[in-house]
């Protein structure tokens, strides 16, 4: 695949001699506008990449919180529609940067593989994560991405063997998602001590950026972090402070401003 959006934002970061902060938010949480506001203020705060989480009954990776959010965005009536509406008005709020959807692959199959494709390119997404999709089974998607200028990231965890990581990071594009720790996301006092062996042995399969999500949620641990990834990745934090705010304004200044405070960490040497 020729360079995209995202492949040159993160050659950026590390031109720049960082790691890239990534943030993820759900898309109709609270409401569908007050998430594009959400996730237009991860950006104002620092963020360099984007996911918009598309929201799912049953979602198998995510902690408790992202749940919450889930539901309250399932309940609120949030459609695929909605998802990729949220995408084109960040994306044409921030054009230079990368909006990526991180869907479980149910949604995407319901809605048409070759359908979703399309449709996320004109909203000017940027690919797509699809962490319960087994690159064995990903062909079609990755030839419909393919032909959108879409990448795909997949995910691998420390249970992956060197013979399985060198299989998932051929068949992605972007970069790799490296889950910190095992079991579902959430806040921790303290960074998964699995994560710089999973990035050490995951690198040493490819060329692609390895980026690690799951746990972060300070300065502290992002700078900890982007001493040996290319990129952080911050959800679940994210999320508590909107569900912690009093009123709307309060919830994205919460964000905006941890989003400031990651984007210290990652720059800090």
């Amino acid at each position: 695949m020729a360079d995209t959006k995202l492949t040159t934002t993160l050659a950026a970061t590390k031109a720049a001699g960082r790691a890239a902060l990534i943030g993820y938010l759900p898309a109709g949480f609270p409401t569908v506008d007050g998430g594009t506001a959400a996730i237009k203020a991860l950006i104002e705060g620092g963020c360099d990449v984007v996911e918009v989480g598309l929201p799912h009954s049953d979602p198998v990776l995510d902690g408790a919180v992202i749940q919450t959010a889930d539901d309250i965005a399932l309940r609120g009536g949030v459609k695929i529609k909605d998802v990729l509406a949220t995408v084109a008005e960040v994306a044409a709020a921030h054009p230079a940067v990368p909006v990526l959807v991180m869907t479980y692959w149910n949604p995407v199959d319901r809605y048409g593989v070759a359908r979703f494709a399309a449709d996320l390119a004109a909203a000017g997404g940027a690919g797509c994560i699809l962490p319960d999709l087994p690159y064995e089974e990903s062909v079609e998607w990755r030839k419909a991405a393919e032909e959108h200028g879409l990448d795909t990231v997949f995910v691998v965890a420390p249970s992956s063997t060197d013979h399985r990581l060198a299989e998932v990071t051929a068949a992605g594009s972007g970069f790799v998602y490296a889950a910190a720790v095992m079991g579902v996301t959430g806040t921790r006092a303290a960074v998964g001590n699995l994560a710089e062996d999973l990035v050490a042995r995951t690198r040493a399969t490819t060329s692609l950026p390895v980026c690690v999500g799951l746990g972060v949620s300070d300065a502290d641990q992002a700078a900890e972090v982007a001493g040996f990834a290319d990129g952080v990745i911050v959800g679940s934090a994210f999320v508590k402070r909107l569900l912690e705010a009093d009123e709307p304004a309060a919830g994205l200044a919460a964000v905006r401003a941890l989003a400031a405070e990651l984007a210290e960490g990652v720059r800090r040497k």
